[in-house]
């Protein structure tokens, strides 16, 4: 079986090749674009991250393939319509990082709420004053989780050892976990009223675009925090803007933003008319990182060694399983 892996880093490949043992393996440590795809037309198996991007016309490059693993948990970055028409098997990571995502949570509250942020770039202009720097404690707080799937759980264990109230919304109540972890579930316009600290942990689909907009963003608490470790697109960034410049938000913690897939392509950004209203986000996510009540991390919330190990483990068993005639992890 000939299985190519796009996005691999070098310490990457020894774990992928005791784990596939048999195989043919290619790694590319560039993402599959239209300008490498050739190179692995004879493969039966893509493995890709995020910034794969596998439409139509890049599947139809790829006659031999049966099999597309993405090391993630999202597969928006994928064509489902395209893949189903071609039976093309989809598979995906569904857990490997739920602590480590919610970790970076905190790491992104923790930064607005006692100003940590905010103190470094005053720090780096060898100002140590603290005035403006008073920050709040989370005991007592109230946390508005938007999500409360694996990592909103992991999300609100945390939330709770810091002797915060929670609510939560989820499409899918469980009573037994609420009772459990000690928190409620409550509609959106509550959260939105009553959370001093709102995070998102909701999958991005045609539901959840632009989730966090003016309308949503008009029904939030004043001096709230909005926290994003989910997906960019789920917050309308000139809503937000506007929001934080009109002090309805006292800050924000992002590790995605709107368009972010783009900021390692500006130049082809610049040329391809098809992406030019995307250049309206980037400008506006220059805006936010000017802003010294924004804290704004490279899509790392995931970003941990264990949690990278746990994602090829589970690749490499997705892989195997398929070859095997034992799908896991479909998507579909």
């Amino acid at each position: 079986m000939k299985v190519a892996f796009f996005e691999i880093k070098g310490w990457e490949k020894n774990l992928l090749r005791k784990r596939l043992k048999g195989h043919e393996i290619t790694f590319f440590r560039e993402p599959l674009s239209a300008e490498n795809v050739e190179e692995a037309k004879d493969a039966d198996v893509i493995s890709i991250f995020i910034y794969s991007k596998i439409d139509r016309e890049i599947l139809s490059r790829l006659p031999k393939v049966r099999l597309i693993a993405t090391r993630s948990t999202g597969f928006d970055h994928i064509s489902q319509d395209a893949c189903r028409e071609r039976k093309v098997v989809v598979c995906n990571v569904p857990a490997y990082g739920e602590n480590t995502v919610a970790e970076h949570t905190f790491a992104l509250i923790l930064s607005l709420s006692r100003n940590v942020h905010k103190a470094y770039v005053r720090s780096l202009a060898h100002d140590h004053s603290i005035e403006g720097l008073k920050g709040f404690d989370l005991k007592g707080r109230t946390l508005g989780v938007i999500g409360a799937g694996k990592i909103g759980l992991h999300v609100i264990r945390i939330a709770k050892a810091f002797g915060m109230e929670v609510l939560a919304f989820d499409t899918k109540p469980d009573s037994f976990l609420s009772e459990v972890l000690g928190f409620d579930y409550a509609p959106l316009d509550k959260i939105f009223a009553s959370s001093d600290i709102i995070t998102l942990h909701v999958p991005y689909n045609e539901h959840t675009h632009h989730l966090i907009n003016r309308e949503s963003l008009a029904k939030v608490k004043r001096g709230a925090l909005l926290i994003n470790t989910s997906r960019g697109a789920v917050v309308d960034t000139s809503a937000l803007i506007e929001a934080l410049d009109k002090g309805i938000l006292s800050g924000a913690g992002l590790d995605v933003i709107e368009g972010e897939e783009l900021i390692k392509e500006e130049k082809q950004l610049l040329y391809d008319e098809k992406k030019v209203a995307a250049l309206g986000d980037l400008v506006r996510e220059h805006i936010l990182v000017d802003k010294e009540n924004v804290v704004i991390t490279p899509h790392i919330a995931f970003y941990s060694q264990e949690a990278l190990e746990r994602i090829l483990e589970e690749t490499a068993e997705n892989i195997n399983a398929y070859i095997a005639g034992k799908t896991k992890n479909s998507v579909y």
